[in-house]
């Protein structure tokens, strides 16, 4: 069984990083960690399910960041959310994953340089845990609705406990268009 009665505590809204058509019959949300090597091999498995579905899928991802086991996703997660504030959030969201093996502030500085985000502000930004809370308030939302580990997804609004390797996933979501 792939739902396991667990719901989104916090529907998806305008708050969210939401790619994709906003009124797909199929939405997928994942509260990811950037760090994750679980989250990283699921991230070719989304982009090929995007490509594959078009505007059937809209994705949403939510910061989940697992700071006790992975040091730099709390920073990489705000990071993310300084380069959302320059309009660059899937860039960068890409980014981090295609190079998850330097997810140092340093790195992570450099990255936002790449996508043309000044760097004091980046730097600053960082510094001063700007949006501490709001890469916060991601993680309450997802322990809320059960999320105890990454990547964990939730289809229409209800957890998706199945196989995410592709072909399972797939035939997951084909199966409720």
């Amino acid at each position: 069984m792939t739902d396991n009665g667990n719901d989104l505590s916090i529907p998806v809204n305008e708050n969210d990083h939401i790619q994709g058509n906003p009124d797909a019959p199929l939405v997928l949300v994942e509260y990811g960690d950037y760090e994750c090597i679980h989250c990283r091999r699921a991230y070719p498995v989304i982009k090929k399910l995007q490509r594959h579905l078009g505007d059937d899928l809209c994705f949403v991802f939510r910061n989940f960041p697992l700071g006790q086991s992975h040091p730099h996703a709390q920073h990489a997660a705000e990071a993310s959310e300084i380069a959302d504030q320059a309009g660059k959030f899937w860039e960068y969201h890409d980014h981090l994953y295609e190079h998850q093996e330097a997810l140092d502030d340093a790195s992570l500085q450099a990255y936002a340089e790449q996508f043309g985000i000044a760097a004091a502000e980046f730097s600053g930004s960082l510094e001063n845990e700007e949006f501490r809370d709001k890469v916060q308030k991601s993680f309450l939302s997802g322990v809320e609705s059960g999320v105890n580990g990454t990547p964990s997804f939730f289809v229409n609004g209800s957890r998706y406990d199945g196989d995410w390797e592709y072909e399972p996933f797939i035939a997951y979501l084909s199966s409720l268009k």
